[in-house]
């Protein structure tokens, strides 16, 4: 194994500890305290807790089990090493959580007056940890493995099943939990949501531009010597005219974004330019992975 390999799976392995103690942490200091829920076996285990006071480290252990079977079977010894590992991962740091929460090391944070403080944070901190655990490459088993298998067997979207289920089981957590606490749960999901695809893309954001003008080759060398940028230049014919035309593609970070417009207006005032978000960007001129 060469040292670039071994490195990407040494900071993949520790996104996945760091990620599975982070949720963890999440669900035993603000979501179990305060009556909330969560999506997958984890929402599943979280109210047996509620229903019967079983621990959830060891009841989403046991849901996972014959998942695994199944997901090995249909998905075979690769895809499933890392989802066995969040997963396993996962019920150890709920279980060191439930240790320091009964011996009172670990205090809950509860807070009737100002509830919305903690479902900011519990998204947050959920989101935060589900994130690290998704862009190691793994996950935390249960729905996810469900969902891959039915992808596989039906062609049923992912999303939508993980969607599907995660609805079943926040509806019958009405059985056991005020319809409020639901509600705030959906405001908290919402949230890690949209904190996982941050994670996710990356947070070095840049722009990509698609520039259409007269002289593509001299932009191009003006860009590669003023901006110390790279430059794709690519043959496309136009629809309409059927003419050959030359399309300049290039990305920049957002403070350069600014400067690069001057410099194509300069070449060409009629130029026609697309900019697009790009997230996450890796190469020479940006970051490595």
């Amino acid at each position: 194994m060469n040292r670039t390999l071994l490195w990407s799976n040494v900071k993949s392995w520790c996104m996945l500890i760091a990620g599975t103690a982070l949720y963890a942490f999440g669900l035993q200091y603000f979501i179990i305290p305060n009556l909330l829920m969560e999506g997958g076996v984890t929402g599943i285990a979280i109210l047996l807790n509620y229903a019967l006071n079983l621990p959830v480290s060891l009841t989403s252990l046991l849901i996972n089990l014959p998942l695994f079977f199944l997901g090995w079977r249909q998905l075979g010894k690769q895809a499933m090493i890392y989802t066995l590992a969040g997963t396993l991962l996962l019920s150890f740091f709920l279980w060191i959580a439930e240790i320091l929460v009964n011996r009172g090391w670990l205090t809950p944070f509860q807070s009737e007056q100002d509830f919305i403080l903690i479902v900011l944070y519990a998204g947050v901190t959920l989101g935060t940890g589900l994130g690290l655990v998704f862009r190691a490459g793994g996950t935390t088993g249960g729905v996810d493995i469900i969902a891959r298998i039915l992808q596989r067997l039906k062609g049923w979207s992912i999303g939508q099943i993980i969607l599907s289920l995660d609805v079943l089981i926040l509806g019958i957590s009405l059985l056991f939990i005020p319809k409020e606490k639901v509600l705030y749960t959906l405001v908290s999901v919402f949230i890690a949501s949209k904190i996982i695809d941050f994670i996710q893309e990356g947070s070095y954001a840049a722009k990509a531009f698609t520039i259409l003008c007269h002289t593509p080759e001299k932009l191009a060398k003006d860009i590669t010597r003023e901006l110390d940028r790279g430059v794709t230049l690519m043959p496309a014919i136009g629809a309409y005219s059927g003419e050959n035309k030359t399309i300049v593609y290039c990305v920049v970070n957002r403070f350069e974004i600014g400067k690069l417009k001057s410099l194509i207006r300069q070449h060409d005032r009629r130029a026609f330019i697309v900019i697009s978000d790009v997230h996450d960007v890796l190469g020479e001129g940006f970051r490595d992975e």
